[in-house]
């Protein structure tokens, strides 16, 4: 099978992902369902000659250090066909990957129906924004249109640090520095101790993976920057539980405080199958970060952040059951759909009365 003719297709056919795994034929996935792309299993063999054609493709000479180590991320672009986030394994001693087909145009907002209140925290200055969802949700989709609403109007420098680098920015009102982990510095933690020398104003961070990335996060947003980042959570509440039970027992009430203070925002969202069957629509949670949340984080109430979100219409909050029920009623998705995502059915049913 040949790599660079596959890539082309599967652009063509509105492919997200691509699966290459050895023992099962090549597939693709395609508004969240997995399809065979053809019905030949793929040998060892055929994975990891298609695999070595990818980092040829992407004039990368990592392969050996890869089939030493077992797992790589890159990404890389084909000039009129589309950009590619790779991750490389090896698994049952064969190789595999999988590959996100990235577009070379950057989301417009309005297209991927983010809402104006998510797309406004562009004109924050300074403080923590962060968007959750499970793998898949769109998260870097989301991000990436703010980085671009910033970029377009303000006078400034971002920094984005990540692993690996998905959407391109140019520099307009803003200059823009991409920096790739692995490639253009070591990790997370050393490029955000290094953002303190760099002058930026907006700093993206990929994913909080760890306490230290997150403990540099924190610190950056204390210090006067306006910092997005991710992580695989859903609900705002969870979110904070999960940032604050990182740190150990004695540095938690000390994270807290300085969590209610930087915290803006915190947007969960997860991507459902249209009603239609064709193509699919965002769930949407979104939490302001007012002072009724920041005393509740501040005083270890972070179970009670959701009455907060449901009475916070007007500040532009909304719950995720909320947002099921409005997607319910405007045809998006099926009943059936939301039930199966709703966090608290009685509190759905309440929405959709």
């Amino acid at each position: 099978m040949e790599i660079k003719k596959l890539l082309e297709e599967v652009v063509t056919k509105g492919a997200s992902d691509i699966f290459i795994v050895a023992g099962s034929p090549c597939a693709i996935k395609i508004d969240g369902r997995i399809s065979k792309y053809s019905d030949e299993r793929l040998t060892p063999h055929d994975t990891e000659r298609m695999i070595r054609d990818i980092y040829e493709i992407a004039n990368n000479a990592g392969i050996e250090e890869f089939m030493r180590s077992g797992d790589d991320d890159f990404s890389f672009s084909i000039p009129n066909v589309g950009r590619f986030r790779v991750n490389a394994y090896r698994q049952r001693n064969s190789c595999a990957a999988v590959l996100r087909v990235v577009s070379f145009q950057l989301p417009d907002p309005e297209v991927m129906h983010i809402p104006k209140v998510i797309t406004d925290l562009a004109n924050q200055k300074k403080g923590m924004v962060l968007v959750t969802g499970p793998a898949g949700s769109g998260k870097s989709t989301t991000l990436a249109c703010i980085i671009d609403q910033i970029n377009r109007n303000r006078n400034t420098h971002i920094i984005t640090i990540e692993d690996p680098i998905e959407y391109l920015h140019s520099h307009d009102k803003s200059i823009v520095s991409q920096r790739e982990v692995y490639h253009d510095t070591h990790d997370y933690v050393s490029a955000l101790r290094a953002a303190l020398r760099e002058a930026p104003e907006v700093i993206l961070v990929g994913e909080m993976r760890d306490y230290e990335t997150i403990s540099a996060v924190i610190t950056l947003a204390e210090t006067g920057h306006l910092v997005f980042s991710t992580l695989h959570t859903i609900g705002a509440a969870k979110t904070i539980d999960r940032i604050i039970d990182i740190f150990p027992q004695h540095k938690q009430a000390q994270v807290r405080t300085q969590l209610s203070g930087v915290l803006n925002a915190v947007i969960t969202q997860t991507l459902l199958p249209h009603a239609s069957g064709i193509g699919r629509v965002a769930a949407v949670e979104i939490m302001r970060a007012n002072d009724a949340v920041r005393n509740l984080i501040r005083d270890n109430k972070g179970h009670q952040i959701n009455s907060v979100i449901q009475t916070g219409k007007k500040e532009g909050m909304i719950s995720l059951n909320h947002a099921l029920a409005n997607l319910v009623r405007e045809g998006k998705i099926t009943l059936d759909t939301a039930k199966k995502c709703a966090s608290d059915i009685s509190e759905f049913k309440q929405y959709l009365q």
